[in-house]
């Protein structure tokens, strides 16, 4: 799975993202300085590691999908309970100790008061900011989650092998439609993926060590000569958007017009007519229209069933849930 990997099962109804008690400034009262604390550790810290900005996005995205944006991915597995964590699509999850030092800070300035929920959606916009990359508004109150299960996450995260169809249905179970899923697969404008999330297009399409037609012969020949040099390579990390992985801009779609997007979900936005339309708009445009899109989405995408008042918890440590 990619560092900023995406994308089940059938329709179980449209889960429409509620919004409940968030607000702007939720924590003037009882936590003003919160924002301005994550604020400022991501400023000091994500210029020395800008990578980071991508599976911090990326994480956000899998707890999302997951019971909503309820910080159950930072939950660890114990001896009676295997945690979202242990998903075959966490696994490849990185930033959790980021989360955690922000997460001691916030708890030495106000303890119990600021979920781990809400620093989580507030890192992950200040780390795409702080590396030149979109803004959103984060409307906070969230409370965090109190179960976190490995079934849960491998089904309900969006997959890299997933079709339109299948990607579709994801999304609209929790109320995104396919804008929203043209604009958020625009993420993996910046970040890296492992060659296991799409060597089958390599060596194995359908079982009869064939490659995938749907993808550009000479990408195919040059991943296959430089970077997954072998079907069972699952160390080797490759851009996702070549020549452009650290800057959040256009270049993921022009890559997916040429039959170069990495995933068999990113490929499977330009088979659908409506899509493929919405992707060539989107390069017709310009750079701050993608941007005002995107901040647009995830301002859906992370509000999709959050807990508020008095569901839910205040976690003391982002990886355990309170005794």
């Amino acid at each position: 799975m990619s560092d900023f990997g995406f994308l089940i099962f059938g329709l179980l109804g449209l889960l429409i993202p509620v919004q409940g008690d968030l607000k702007v400034g939720f924590y003037n009262q009882a936590c003003p300085k919160v924002e301005a604390i994550i604020l400022d550790y991501v400023k000091k810290h994500i210029p020395n590691a800008p990578s980071l900005a991508a599976p911090l996005l990326r994480m956000q995205f899998h707890d999302c999908f997951v019971r909503g944006c309820d910080a159950s991915v930072l939950i660890n597995s114990t001896s009676s309970n295997s945690a979202e964590k242990d998903a075959v699509p966490n696994r490849t999850l990185r930033g959790f100790d980021f989360i955690d030092r922000v997460k001691s800070l916030v708890e030495v300035e106000c303890p119990g008061v600021v979920s781990c929920a809400d620093i989580l959606s507030l890192v992950a916009r200040d780390a795409v900011v702080v590396t030149g990359g979109p803004s959103w508004r984060v409307l906070t109150g969230r409370r965090d989650g109190t179960i976190s299960n490995v079934t849960e996450a491998s089904n309900d995260i969006p997959g890299p092998f997933f079709n339109f169809s299948a990607l579709q249905t994801n999304f609209a179970s929790k109320g995104l439609n396919v804008t929203d899923l043209v604009i958020l697969s625009g993420a993996h404008t910046i970040g890296i993926a492992h060659c296991p999330a799409f060597s089958n297009r390599l060596y194995n399409f359908t079982g009869v060590g064939d490659e995938d037609p749907s993808l550009d012969s000479e990408y195919t020949a040059n991943l296959k000569a430089n970077k997954c040099k072998t079907q069972t390579d699952n160390t080797t990390i490759i851009e996702m958007d070549p020549g452009s992985f650290r800057t959040f801009d256009l270049s993921y779609y022009n890559l997916l017009l040429k039959r170069r997007g990495l995933f068999v979900s990113d490929a499977a936005l330009i088979t659908d007519s409506t899509s493929r339309s919405y992707v060539s708009e989107l390069l017709n445009g310009s750079l701050s229209k993608f941007y005002e899109e995107f901040a647009s989405s995830m301002e859906k995408l992370i509000e999709v069933q959050v807990k508020t008042g008095s569901t839910g918890e205040i976690r003391k440590n982002c990886a355990v849930i309170n005794s």
